[in-house]
């Protein structure tokens, strides 16, 4: 019995380790291990055996069932290892979203608009102005002859704050004129300068947004003449919409704080939307003589110094320019809005001259 055992043993563990698939391991599974298994017989042999006989080899027998028990679990896991694999590798899918295109940052058209301006006016000599986006109400409305009581207010009464312990509310700046103010009051003419910056009024609509951008000039010395203004803004326009034979027209208007005071429009064709032909005209900027009231509330004596300002939308003459044709869009994130409209980083403003015009 006890060779028996042995021989069928080796057999079992040699044919176990010659299996190579599950279909063949549980062949042998049940050659030695089923009920009509080579085991299994010597098992119901045992029935025949004298009592010593029957225990010492039972004990055998079970050692060797044990023994084949193990190899074929430790082949099968073995096999079921590898068969996964094989069937992984074939039934493989790729379920990965395919790489996203590098896109490379690009310069907002407000910023790069800001820039132009900043670049344009720059070769003619303005520095920029920043300051406070709150402002003193005295600044923003009564030193630029605008008082409590005046009717110019009636669209610019909108974002006030409760300051503590100001005499005058304060108010997020309808517009950069606050800053010519605070340029008047800190430096003796002449003065060249542009204050490019935010400001907030309560509009929201495709042409108006509560927050947005302004940029005013000014320029205050001693014989400063509607001609010189006239100049100024028109090297301005024809630089800034790449248009050496733009032509514009300068028109009465109001302002409280310029007289005389005029719109300046741009040729526009009506039907087509383009800038520069046409017989139609366009509004693009608002300017006019600094107003004396305005030269006095801030120390500059009016028989002595004459000035001009002039401002403009950032927003208005970026979509002009670019053929923009909602104001929202620039507030939106729209990264593909933004990757047609933006500027490269790379790619630095370039002054009228340097265009060839």
């Amino acid at each position: 019995m006890q060779d028996n055992s042995n021989t069928i043993l080796s057999e079992a563990l040699e044919a176990i380790s010659a299996a190579d698939d599950l279909r063949t391991l549980d062949a042998t599974r049940v050659a030695y291990l089923g009920k009509s298994g080579l085991v299994t017989g010597l098992l119901k042999a045992l029935g025949a055996m004298a009592p010593d006989e029957r225990r010492e080899a039972g004990a055998t027998i079970n050692i060797v069932k044990n023994r084949i028990a193990e190899a074929i679990e430790a082949k099968r896991a073995i096999l079921e290892g590898a068969a996964l694999s094989t069937r992984l590798a074939a039934e493989r899918v790729d379920v990965t979203l395919p790489a996203r295109p590098l896109q490379r940052g690009t310069i907002h058209p407000i910023s790069r608009t800001m820039e132009e301006l900043t670049a344009l006016f720059g070769a003619m000599g303005f520095v920029v102005k920043d300051g406070p986006d709150i402002e003193d109400d005295w600044y923003n409305f009564g030193a630029l002859n605008i008082p409590a009581h005046h009717p110019a207010r009636a669209m610019m009464d909108t974002f006030y704050l409760h300051a503590a312990g100001r005499n005058r509310p304060m108010v997020l700046r309808t517009q950069t004129s606050p800053l010519q103010v605070r340029t008047m009051l800190a430096e003796p003419p002449p003065i060249r300068m542009i204050s490019p910056g935010r400001t907030y009024r309560s509009d929201h609509d495709a042409t108006h947004s509560p927050m947005f951008h302004q940029c005013e000039g000014l320029v205050i010395d001693r014989g400063i003449t509607l001609a010189h203004l006239k100049g100024c803004l028109m090297d301005f326009l024809r630089a800034f919409f790449e248009m050496p034979d733009l032509r514009a027209r300068f028109r009465s208007s109001y302002f409280p704080f310029t007289e005389p005071s005029m719109e300046i429009d741009i040729a526009w064709d009506r039907k087509t939307g383009a800038i520069g032909g046409g017989d139609d005209w366009l509004e693009i900027l608002g300017a006019g003589m600094v107003h004396a009231n305005v030269l006095a509330n801030c120390g500059i004596d009016p028989r002595d110094y004459q000035g001009f300002a002039f401002g403009m939308g950032v927003e208005r003459i970026t979509m002009l320019k670019h053929g923009i044709a909602d104001l929202r869009n620039f507030y939106e994130s729209d990264g593909r809005w933004l990757s047609h409209y933006g500027a490269s980083p790379f790619a630095p403003v370039m002054l009228h001259e340097e265009r060839g015009l």
